[in-house]
């Protein structure tokens, strides 16, 4: 954000109260006059935004993600994505990773709201990397964006030369027995649990889907026709999330079978993120499980 503040001054950034969880106060020191602090008030937040946009602005909203997704869908829906503006709405602590937070404060649900929405696009990154390219091309790329963020640090992925392409989901490990579709902060875990089926003889192939919407029907349906089982992994519920995205389309396409991990049907509890992780089925030791269950072995 600095760096898009810097060239573009049509760049504008919004929070709720939570600038220095955000790290959008990093924005207020350096451009005071093009951020705004709104105040524990969601549905004005959005709405305010959804102005400067509609003015010409470029503008980019954080909070928290129960907040931006739960407490403000209306103005979410009616306003900026009725209007298709030109709004980045981009919170962070997304999913279990919130922690000792609890259950109040894990969005598990803000997938499944975002993608219902008409022309909103999901984004969910997994490193740095990912996240900071996904920011940089939303910004000048018409229409409402929904980039989620997580609250720990993670392994980075990817490096300095990653190139963020909408709509597309890349191939990070080929394999012919199994196919793990991830996103987020999972998606670690899923290229580890390839690590230890590769040692089992099984090879996944591991696809990362951080474009919940648009998907990138194209991949998926190539790598199940393919492998002929497909896990699905997430940080959300399994329903209506990136389990529920992929589910329709293999079921429309008639195509493999499907497991889907992720939170199933419950709200979350306190705990460290590895206990949650642990605790929801995340891990790396999880998902190979499943996979050997489907595989047979």
């Amino acid at each position: 954000m600095l760096e898009l503040g810097a060239k573009d001054r049509r760049i504008v950034v919004l929070d709720a109260d939570l600038s220095k969880s955000t790290q959008t106060v990093r924005f207020a020191d350096r451009f005071p006059e093009r951020f705004f602090d709104c105040g524990v008030a969601e549905q004005n937040l959005m709405g305010t935004a959804a102005g400067l946009a509609a003015s010409g602005k470029i503008v980019f909203v954080s909070t928290f993600a129960i907040f931006a997704s739960g407490r403000a869908f209306e103005q979410v829906r009616n306003t900026i994505a009725y209007g298709e503006l030109n709004v980045k709405i981009c919170p962070s602590h997304g999913g279990i990773s919130v922690g000792e937070d609890g259950s109040s404060h894990q969005a598990l649900e803000d997938v499944a709201l975002m993608r219902a929405v008409p022309k909103m696009r999901v984004i969910v990154p997994a490193d740095y990397y990912q996240a900071r390219d996904a920011v940089k091309a939303a910004a000048y790329i018409d229409g409402p964006f929904y980039i989620r963020m997580s609250r720990p640090s993670v392994p980075a992925i990817y490096g300095e030369d990653y190139r963020f392409e909408l709509g597309k989901a890349p191939v990070l490990r080929e394999g012919e027995d199994v196919s793990i579709l991830a996103c987020g902060i999972v998606l670690g875990e899923a290229l580890e649990a390839a690590e230890l089926l590769a040692g089992d003889g099984i090879q996944a192939e591991v696809l990362d889907m951080v474009c919940v919407k648009p998907m990138d029907s194209e991949s998926v349906l190539k790598s199940c026709e393919k492998t002929g089982r497909v896990i699905t992994v997430e940080d959300h519920s399994i329903t209506g999330g990136l389990g529920g995205a992929v589910a329709e389309l293999l079921a429309e396409k008639s195509c493999g079978r499907l497991y889907r991990i992720g939170i199933r049907d419950e709200f979350g509890v306190s705990g460290s993120v590895r206990g949650l992780m642990e605790h929801f089925g995340l891990t790396a030791s999880s998902i190979a499980r499943v996979a050997r269950e489907m595989c047979g072995s």
